[in-house]
């Protein structure tokens, strides 16, 4: 047709692959809140169900349970009584907060109020 440019798909720049990963695991819902909570160090469990409002028990120990797979958080276990969890950022996951806090300040200056979550 007249007046339509050919587009070469193969000649598109491609994302690059750490940000796929990054995105795959911070991208889920949940996640960036928790870790960014953990960022101000270890918390209990009820700690961080309290931190992150909206949050189900179950949902969020999946994604601890993700974090640590990933390499991101440590579940440390300390006897009682009572029983009581910890989680906390190994290195790795500690050094998510520069970026985090970058996040955070583009946030506050580029999206609107009606797109923070209801409750902030």
């Amino acid at each position: 047709m007249a007046g339509e440019q050919s587009h070469d798909v193969s000649a598109c720049k491609r994302v690059d692959a750490g940000i796929s990963r990054v995105f795959q695991l911070l991208g889920k819902r949940w996640t960036g809140p928790i870790v960014s909570v953990l960022t101000a160090g270890p918390a209990y469990f009820v700690a961080l169900r309290r931190a992150v409002p909206g949050i189900s028990e179950r949902m969020l120990s999946d994604r601890l349970t993700e974090l640590a797979a990933a390499g991101l958080v440590v579940r440390e276990v300390y006897e009682g009584p009572p029983l009581r969890v910890v989680y906390r950022l190994t290195e790795a996951g500690a050094a998510l907060e520069p970026a985090l806090t970058e996040l955070g300040g583009w946030a506050e200056k580029y999206l609107p109020e009606a797109e923070r979550a209801e409750g902030c």
